[in-house]
């Protein structure tokens, strides 16, 4: 297994947390799938849940660059979901996908932290 992209991201939650608060419903459908949505409402701290998406997305983002490609994909292209264990899995979708097939990506791993002010994400894609 190598390594073919490595991405990081901190979000502040506060910014997030003002964004839904501003945008509401169109933030939540430009960032997240209609399932990210729906994991996202059921929380008790929404707010955490979307900034660590926006976290792991962007982190995806920077990990797909090396494609230039992989610059024009749209968020929802990019998809966390949890496996059968409930560990963080990236799908990836449309243009995001075609940009890690191009780049020989087999693979990926995904870690998510969030506490009340922040959320971060790494995310390393495998070949």
């Amino acid at each position: 297994m190598s390594v073919v992209g490595v991405g990081i991201d901190l979000v502040e939650v506060d910014r997030v947390r003002r964004l839904l608060e501003r945008f509401g419903e169109r933030a939540l459908q430009r960032l997240l799938t209609d399932d990210e949505q729906t994991y996202c409402r059921g929380k008790v701290h929404p707010a955490q849940c979307v900034a660590v998406r926006i976290a792991a997305k962007e982190a995806a983002f920077k990990a797909l660059a090396h494609d230039h490609e992989g610059l024009r994909i749209w968020w929802t292209e990019l998809e966390v979901v949890r496996d059968a264990d409930g560990r963080p899995v990236l799908q990836l979708h449309g243009r995001a996908a075609a940009a890690a097939q191009r780049m020989g990506v087999r693979g990926s791993m995904v870690s998510l932290t969030h506490e009340r002010s922040m959320a971060a994400a790494v995310v390393v894609l495998t070949a």
